[in-house]
């Protein structure tokens, strides 16, 4: 049995396992206790809720899918006539290839999708249920139901990009087809992100400003119209939308690893796969080791997870690689190492990007405190020192990015004496895979951040008593901070990936005759590129905050009216309850209809560039929006959670505590970070990978079809 056939049946192996895995922790989360009528109740409206918005979003989805489907089988990678319109069968494989990749990485990124909600959904109650017995079960129910999404996503990616590699390489000769898979991963997170983000953001900024604000009463309160969207919101923004993301990036890391691995040596195509494997197998044990005493910390136990899934993957790749390089191909060059160095420099970079992101967003350290300081001067300090801190944040996870793709890039450039610029690529894309690695414990870390605060809204609905809230308050503590964690890791795993992708695009681009040996930024269709490239970020995001903006107004109007017309409710008086269906359906109406504005943009200017410029003014293209996206998404993403850090900060007594002056600037600070870190940011990396995608699955059409 050769090599390559090893690695694909130990990557099923470890994928069925994990799928195994996600089955049990699903199942111990349903077996616990929940009898509480009431809360059970809430969370029924919060699964419906959720439930609502993914049929509605994957209805539109659908159309979208089947339009891009038809699209991919007819053009792409080339058109499958020839002169005098007939259809040539030899060349019409590739296509229905692709397209038939593209439905299934659409359909496996919306399946673990699903499941992350349903689990999540049930997981919020037990969470809350038990806060009532202490601190160590309410986590344990937490985690778990987080692990549960973690476990699905990684494993559906690795057996997806696994299975549809085995399938077509054989006869394709090439990894074009998981071009396909990749484009159907990020067309679904593009759509879960951006318009989870829309929904969630629509709802805790109408919840926020109507409640906190304007009548004064406490967060989840019953009485309030868009409790319920605001707890549907972090389930469809933060488990669902940050599950697709990193689903996406995982894909796209593995597609563009492997595309450079058959243009360098196919003999590297089995370690990318092993690679990937051991991530998979140590966010496994990781999530297995994930635990907390009876008094115990939150934030350490989720910490020491990570570090021990760290650790694994660093033990289990030097094994794979001394395996390699002194068993199965030994030779004097050691070449396996220096992938091997790639890879570990990109999860270590990982490591950084999480710890400068803590630093800026987390409230035991001296940004938010001089934040929190700021608002006691008014709302326009809070916001000049947050846009401050939040460009600060930039740097270092930028400089990063840069140190990583550099660094990987020269150390795997000599392995090839024929072709050192796509070695150095491709080392670039392992360490894409490296920082993803991790993946799994980063989702079920991530996930389990709306699980607990859904618990936390469930204790305080349910009247569970004050030693449950504040257990949940220590819980939804930790879980703002790993959420902070996650979205620097997630855009930076996004920024390598992106990178690599830019170095495949190259690949296929010169596959295709195009002749491209770099980019000179002095040549001007490259230049005209380049410029627009770099504004696409921008506009995409002000196309997704301005559609929080329209729709929260929406939502506050309802609100508004509610309280106007229903008897009884602003009072709380016994047995009175809001319209939440109401919100539900503004929010996801609003959501939906935004975000396909945004994303039709996005992709529409990239196909325009391609066809004035072609694959040069591609590339420059991808160069802005790489840069300038990067630089924004890091941007908003830290300084949003460094608002809402603040806004806690002041909550927990400082600076007046809640209902001073410097509470309601920080409670306006919070709502213009909410968009931030939420909607806008996130959603950027999955633009640029959809980009990125799109110019490779178009080269050819490019390259033949465009004016210059």
């Amino acid at each position: 049995m050769t090599k390559e056939m090893w690695a694909y049946l130990i990557a099923l192996f470890v994928s069925i396992l994990a799928i195994g895995v996600a089955i049990w922790l699903a199942m111990w989360v349903k077996k616990l206790k929940s009898d509480n009528e009431k809360i059970a109740y809430v969370s029924t409206l919060i699964k419906r809720g959720a439930n609502t918005f993914l049929k509605r979003e994957y209805t539109i989805l659908a159309v979208f899918a089947g339009i891009l489907f038809l699209f991919i089988l007819l053009f792409l990678p080339k058109p499958i006539w020839q002169v005098g319109d007939e259809v040539n069968v030899s060349r019409a494989l590739p296509n229905i290839a692709m397209a038939v990749s593209y439905l299934v990485g659409t359909v496996f990124s919306g399946i673990a999708g699903k499941i992350g909600i349903d689990i999540a959904t049930i997981a919020n109650v037990k969470s809350a249920e038990a806060a009532t017995r202490g601190i160590k079960p309410s986590f344990m129910a937490g985690f778990r139901g987080g692990a549960v999404m973690g476990m699905a996503v990684v494993a559906s990616c690795l057996l997806g990009v696994t299975l549809i590699f085995w399938a077509t390489y054989s006869w394709t000769g090439n990894a074009r087809v998981l071009i396909g898979f990749s484009f159907g991963a990020s067309s679904l997170a593009l759509f879960a992100k951006a318009g989870g983000g829309i929904f969630t953001k629509t709802a805790d900024i109408s919840a926020d400003l109507v409640g906190k604000v304007e009548l004064n009463i406490p967060e989840d309160d019953p009485r309030n119209p868009a409790v319920i969207a605001d707890n549907v919101g972090d389930n469809v923004g933060d488990v669902a939308g940050m599950g697709a993301d990193l689903f996406d990036s995982n894909v796209a890391s593995l597609a563009a690893a492997l595309v450079l691995a058959i243009a360098l040596d196919p003999k590297f195509i089995p370690l990318v796969f092993l690679f990937a494997t051991a991530g998979l197998l140590s966010s496994i044990i990781g999530v297995s080791t994930a635990n907390i005493g009876k008094h115990g910390n939150p934030t350490k136990a989720l910490n020491s997870s990570t570090y021990i899934t760290t650790g694994v993957y660093f033990i289990l790749t030097a094994i794979i690689t001394v395996l390699f390089d002194f068993v199965f191909d030994a030779g004097p060059d050691h070449v396996y190492w220096y992938i091997w160095g790639s890879t570990i420099l990109g999860l270590l970079v990982g490591v950084v990007i999480g710890l400068a992101t803590d630093y800026f967003t987390d409230d035991s350290r001296k940004p938010v405190k001089m934040v929190a300081q700021a608002s006691e001067s008014g709302p326009a300090f809070t916001i000049l020192s947050g846009v401050s801190y939040g460009f600060l944040s930039v740097f270092p996870a930028m400089v990063g990015i840069a140190v990583s793709a550099l660094g990987s890039y020269f150390l795997t450039m000599n392995i090839s004496t024929t072709n050192a610029a796509t070695a150095g690529m491709f080392g670039i894309s392992m360490a894409a895979v490296g920082m993803l690695s991790i993946v799994g414990m980063i989702i079920s870390n991530d996930a389990y951040g709306p699980i607990v605060d859904n618990a936390r809204g469930l204790v305080e609905m349910g009247n569970l008593g004050e030693e449950a809230l504040e257990i949940t308050d220590r819980l939804d503590s930790a879980g703002n901070t790993v959420k902070a964690v996650t979205k620097g890791f997630a855009i930076g795993a996004a920024g390598l990936t992106v990178i690599a992708l830019l170095g495949a695009f190259m690949s296929e681009a010169n596959a295709l005759g195009a002749n491209l040996a770099g980019f000179d930024v002095m040549d001007p269709v490259i230049f005209f590129g380049l410029l627009v490239g770099a504004a696409v970020p921008a506009v995409f995001s002000a196309l997704l905050m301005l559609g929080v903006n329209r729709n929260a107004q929406r939502m506050i109007k309802e609100i508004h009216r509610q309280f106007n017309d229903i008897p009884g409710l602003k009072e709380g008086k016994e047995g009175v309850s809001p319209e939440y269906d109401k919100c539900i359906d503004i929010a996801t109406k609003g959501a939906l209809g935004e975000l396909v504005i945004a994303g039709l943009f996005a992709i529409l200017v990239t196909i325009a560039v391609g066809f004035i410029g072609g694959v040069r003014a591609i590339g420059g293209f991808l160069i802005g929006n790489i840069v300038v996206g990067l630089l924004l998404a890091l941007f908003m993403s830290n300084s949003g959670g460094l608002w809402d850090n603040t806004k806690k900060y002041v909550e927990a007594g400082h600076h007046g505590g809640k209902g001073s002056f410097a509470h309601k600037a920080a409670v306006t600070g919070d709502t213009v970070g909410d968009p931030f870190k939420d909607t806008a940011g996130p959603s950027i990396n999955t633009q640029i990978t959809v980009v990125s995608l799109v110019a490779s699955l178009m080269a050819y059409i490019f390259i033949a079809y465009s004016i210059f």
